[in-house]
Protein backbone atom coordinates (compact mmCIF):
# COMPACT_ATOMS: atom_id res chain seq x y z
CA UNK A 1 0.00 0.00 0.00
CA UNK A 2 0.97 3.60 -0.61
CA UNK A 3 2.88 5.74 1.90
CA UNK A 4 0.52 8.35 3.37
CA UNK A 5 1.06 11.74 5.00
CA UNK A 6 -0.17 10.32 8.30
CA UNK A 7 1.91 8.84 11.13
CA UNK A 8 2.61 5.10 10.98
CA UNK A 9 0.87 2.77 13.41
CA UNK A 10 1.06 -0.89 14.37
CA UNK A 11 -0.78 -2.31 11.34
CA UNK A 12 -2.40 -5.72 11.82
CA UNK A 13 -2.84 -7.58 8.52
CA UNK A 14 -3.93 -11.09 7.63
CA UNK A 15 -4.73 -13.17 4.56
CA UNK A 16 -8.20 -14.67 4.20
CA UNK A 17 -9.52 -16.39 1.09
CA UNK A 18 -6.63 -14.96 -0.97
CA UNK A 19 -7.58 -11.42 0.13
CA UNK A 20 -5.56 -9.23 2.41
CA UNK A 21 -7.39 -7.81 5.41
CA UNK A 22 -6.62 -5.10 7.95
CA UNK A 23 -7.81 -4.95 11.54
CA UNK A 24 -10.32 -2.16 12.20
CA UNK A 25 -9.80 -1.02 15.79
CA UNK A 26 -13.28 0.56 15.96
CA UNK A 27 -15.28 -2.31 14.46
CA UNK A 28 -12.99 -4.78 16.28
CA UNK A 29 -12.68 -7.09 13.28
CA UNK A 30 -10.68 -7.61 10.13
CA UNK A 31 -12.02 -5.93 6.98
CA UNK A 32 -10.94 -6.01 3.33
CA UNK A 33 -7.78 -4.00 2.75
CA UNK A 34 -8.64 -1.50 0.01
CA UNK A 35 -6.83 1.77 -0.68
CA UNK A 36 -9.68 3.67 1.03
CA UNK A 37 -9.56 1.35 4.05
CA UNK A 38 -5.80 1.91 4.26
CA UNK A 39 -6.50 5.65 4.56
CA UNK A 40 -9.33 5.11 7.08
CA UNK A 41 -7.23 2.99 9.41
CA UNK A 42 -4.31 5.43 9.31
CA UNK A 43 -6.60 8.39 9.94
CA UNK A 44 -8.46 6.73 12.82
CA UNK A 45 -5.17 5.82 14.50
CA UNK A 46 -3.97 9.39 13.93
CA UNK A 47 -7.09 10.72 15.70
CA UNK A 48 -6.71 8.28 18.58
CA UNK A 49 -2.94 8.38 19.08
CA UNK A 50 -1.99 11.92 18.02
CA UNK A 51 -5.13 13.99 18.53
CA UNK A 52 -6.56 12.41 21.70
CA UNK A 53 -9.95 11.36 20.33
CA UNK A 54 -11.71 8.79 22.55
CA UNK A 55 -12.10 5.42 20.83
CA UNK A 56 -15.55 4.94 22.36
CA UNK A 57 -16.90 8.06 20.64
CA UNK A 58 -15.79 7.14 17.10
CA UNK A 59 -17.68 4.80 14.76
CA UNK A 60 -16.86 3.51 11.27
CA UNK A 61 -19.39 2.84 8.50
CA UNK A 62 -22.32 4.63 10.12
CA UNK A 63 -25.52 3.95 8.18
CA UNK A 64 -27.87 6.82 7.34
CA UNK A 65 -31.24 6.70 5.59
CA UNK A 66 -32.95 9.18 3.32
CA UNK A 67 -36.30 7.58 2.60
CA UNK A 68 -35.47 4.21 1.06
CA UNK A 69 -31.91 5.22 0.20
CA UNK A 70 -29.12 3.99 2.48
CA UNK A 71 -25.91 5.99 2.87
CA UNK A 72 -22.79 5.28 4.89
CA UNK A 73 -20.58 7.81 6.63
CA UNK A 74 -17.01 6.57 6.71
CA UNK A 75 -16.39 7.74 10.31
CA UNK A 76 -18.46 9.75 12.77
CA UNK A 77 -17.28 11.33 16.01
CA UNK A 78 -19.93 11.63 18.72
CA UNK A 79 -19.93 13.78 21.85
CA UNK A 80 -20.45 12.33 25.33
CA UNK A 81 -24.23 12.59 24.86
CA UNK A 82 -23.80 10.48 21.68
CA UNK A 83 -24.77 13.29 19.34
CA UNK A 84 -22.76 13.48 16.09
CA UNK A 85 -20.03 16.17 16.14
CA UNK A 86 -17.82 15.34 13.15
CA UNK A 87 -18.15 13.44 9.87
CA UNK A 88 -15.00 12.12 8.20
CA UNK A 89 -15.01 11.01 4.57
CA UNK A 90 -12.09 9.04 3.13
CA UNK A 91 -10.96 8.51 -0.42
CA UNK A 92 -8.18 6.37 -1.82
CA UNK A 93 -4.87 8.23 -2.26
CA UNK A 94 -5.27 8.40 -6.04
CA UNK A 95 -8.69 10.11 -5.74
CA UNK A 96 -8.55 13.90 -5.83
CA UNK A 97 -10.45 15.78 -3.12
CA UNK A 98 -12.75 17.69 -5.44
CA UNK A 99 -16.00 19.58 -4.96
CA UNK A 100 -17.81 16.29 -5.55
CA UNK A 101 -16.25 14.85 -2.36
CA UNK A 102 -17.37 17.90 -0.40
CA UNK A 103 -20.85 17.58 -1.93
CA UNK A 104 -20.99 13.96 -0.75
CA UNK A 105 -20.11 14.82 2.85
CA UNK A 106 -22.56 17.75 2.74
CA UNK A 107 -25.40 15.33 1.98
CA UNK A 108 -24.49 13.35 5.09
CA UNK A 109 -24.41 16.57 7.07
CA UNK A 110 -27.95 17.47 6.03
CA UNK A 111 -28.98 14.53 8.21
CA UNK A 112 -26.44 14.78 11.04
CA UNK A 113 -25.90 18.55 11.35
CA UNK A 114 -22.37 18.26 12.79
CA UNK A 115 -19.88 20.93 13.79
CA UNK A 116 -16.96 19.61 11.72
CA UNK A 117 -16.54 18.05 8.28
CA UNK A 118 -13.27 16.31 7.40
CA UNK A 119 -12.14 14.80 4.10
CA UNK A 120 -8.89 12.93 3.53
CA UNK A 121 -7.26 10.82 0.85
CA UNK A 122 -4.34 10.07 3.14
CA UNK A 123 -2.16 12.61 1.37
CA UNK A 124 -4.29 15.71 1.83
CA UNK A 125 -6.68 16.45 4.68
CA UNK A 126 -9.25 19.23 4.98
CA UNK A 127 -11.35 20.20 7.96
CA UNK A 128 -14.26 22.66 7.92
CA UNK A 129 -15.90 24.12 10.99
CA UNK A 130 -19.57 24.79 10.42
CA UNK A 131 -21.25 28.02 11.56
CA UNK A 132 -24.98 27.44 11.18
CA UNK A 133 -26.00 30.79 12.69
CA UNK A 134 -24.12 32.65 9.96
CA UNK A 135 -24.80 29.97 7.30
CA UNK A 136 -21.13 29.56 6.49
CA UNK A 137 -18.11 27.40 7.17
CA UNK A 138 -14.41 27.99 7.56
CA UNK A 139 -11.46 25.78 6.72
CA UNK A 140 -9.15 25.06 9.63
CA UNK A 141 -5.38 24.89 9.19
CA UNK A 142 -5.18 21.48 10.85
CA UNK A 143 -7.31 18.69 12.23
CA UNK A 144 -8.26 19.90 15.72
CA UNK A 145 -7.22 18.06 18.88
CA UNK A 146 -10.14 16.48 20.69
CA UNK A 147 -9.70 18.81 23.68
CA UNK A 148 -10.33 21.85 21.49
CA UNK A 149 -13.70 20.60 20.19
CA UNK A 150 -15.22 19.22 23.41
Amino acid sequence: MEQLSLPPFDVRLKQSDNRQQIFDILRRRYVALTPEEWVRQHFVHYLLEQKGYPKGLLANEVELRIGEKKLRCDTVLYNKELQPRMIIEYKAPHIALTQRVFDQISVYNMLLHVDYLVVSNGLQHYCCKMNYAQKRYSFLRAIPDYESIE
